[in-house]
């Protein structure tokens, strides 16, 4: 079964506005957007808004920490905008994601899951934050995957125990917030206590948000944040989504933590935030207009839904198929040649055994929603990490062609969607989206297109 020219073209517009939405949050062109040097002052913030001056004349050594998926280019801008004033730098990043960095040592980790090379990582750079003085500077670079990528497991939890509990979580459908919630209280590197650890020294906290409504309490666990949740919200997230198998010392710990055995994180009001500043340098509503310029330079209609829409994965789809059929049928929200923007993360609740991601699972599903629809709809979901899911896939590219090819290779869609299967379905039909590592993370990308219907001679 073959594509029309029409139906080619609009699938590599899809992926031309998806490529425009990550240009949009570079990391290293977000710091310098954000962050100049004049004379002896670092000036941070976009004009006058949320202006930070910090003379650095006034500090005896500057060091750069920090963890995620972006942190390697957002350290080579502030590499290249203080050169020789860094004395010292420690990053971990996700295996692949690095930058030549000159004088910043970069550890290699595991993300989604945390190894034992993140816990190498970060107990340097919790050495380093412990030996920092009040007249010293440093500068965190935080974002997102930060929370695998910065392990520190507390009261000697073992790492397997630590992975365990992780995997539980990402499967069961918790939201990012309830599972940052956990990792914050079984760790000695989140919740504000990498802040607790450096204070009294002053600390620039740089972050890349890929977390709905960028609450930087959630964010790669807030390293440097007050944190809002409590050991009993944790143990109320376990019970809610009923977690089997939860290892005993996790448990137990929490348990103590709840019942005042345990000091809390850091809270708001704290005083060793005083010093600390916080600024968000990019997030997903950045991307999704940067995804619109593009849209509109090739003669779309533009539409930006949301930088905000979470839930189950197949709901969500559902959703934006809805809408798909009512520009086709009404003209709304916007008349065709049309592009419909959304952005967020969503969850799966796993059920199958397949292997695939948010993404991907999004786009099957849609799939099988507009596969009866006219030859001039496109649909793509993608993760901004270039990653979806424990695949080298950053999601996939449909339109109503993709179940009628799978069935011509004897795919059945719905039973790849049903056994969360969903990579192995669009890598035989050949429409996994794969971009390899992007060196930015902020939460996911959809572009939705229709084109007008031929014109009648």
């Amino acid at each position: 079964m073959r594509r029309s020219e029409l139906l080619i073209k609009m699938r590599r517009d899809a992926e031309k506005i998806f490529r425009a939405a990550l240009r949009r949050v570079d990391p290293y062109r977000a710091v310098k957007r954000h962050v100049r040097l004049l004379g002896s002052k670092l000036v941070v913030g976009q004009g006058r808004r949320e202006r930070i001056e910090l003379d650095l004349r006034r500090f005896d050594n500057i060091y750069l920490v920090g963890g995620g998926k972006a942190t390697a280019p957002m350290a080579k801008a502030m590499e290249d905008l203080l050169r020789g004033r860094i004395c010292r730098g420690l990053i971990n990043v996700k295996y692949g994601f690095t930058e030549k960095l000159l004088y910043t040592e970069t550890t290699e980790a595991g993300h989604p899951l945390p190894d034992e090379m993140g816990v190498k990582g970060t107990k340097k750079i919790l050495h380093l934050l412990k030996e920092s003085k009040e007249k010293d500077l440093v500068i965190s670079l935080i974002s997102g995957g930060g929370s695998a990528l910065l392990p520190q497991p507390a009261d000697r939890i073992p790492l397997e125990e630590k992975q365990a509990i992780t995997r539980s979580l990402l499967s069961c459908g918790a939201t990012i917030g309830e599972v940052n919630a956990i990792r914050k209280h079984i760790s000695l590197s989140k919740g504000g206590q990498m802040a607790r650890l450096a204070y009294p020294a002053t600390t620039l906290n740089l972050i890349l948000s890929d977390v709905i409504g960028d609450r930087m309490d959630v964010i790669a666990s807030g390293p440097f944040v007050p944190d809002s949740s409590t050991f009993e919200e944790a143990l109320q997230i376990i019970r809610k989504y009923r977690l089997e198998g939860v290892p005993s010392r996790i448990r137990g710990y929490l348990t103590q933590g709840a019942a005042g055995k345990i000091p809390e994180t850091p809270k708001e009001g704290d005083p060793v935030f005083e010093k600390v500043h916080h600024v968000i340098i990019g997030s997903n509503l950045l991307a999704l207009e940067g995804a619109a310029k593009e849209g509109e330079r090739l003669g779309y209609r533009c539409l930006i839904l949301s930088s905000m829409i979470e839930g189950e994965t197949r709901e969500v789809a559902k959703v934006h198929t809805a809408i798909l059929k009512e520009m086709i049928t009404s003209g709304r929200p916007i008349p065709p040649p049309a592009c419909v923007i959304s952005g967020g993360e969503t969850t799966v609740t796993l059920r199958g055994e397949g292997i695939g991601g948010r993404n991907q699972e999004f786009c099957l599903a849609a799939a099988l929603d507009i596969q009866d629809l006219p030859l001039r709809v496109v649909a793509l979901s993608a993760g901004s990490d270039g990653n979806d899911g424990p695949t080298e896939a950053a999601g996939a590219i449909i339109d109503p062609l993709t179940c009628k090819i799978g069935k011509e290779l004897g795919l059945d869609a719905m039973d790849y969607l049903e056994d969360n299967d969903s990579y192995s379905f669009f890598d035989r039909v050949g429409e996994l989206l794969i971009t390899g590592p992007t060196n930015t993370n902020v939460m996911d990308v959809r572009v939705m297109l229709v084109c007008a219907p031929p014109s009648i001679s």
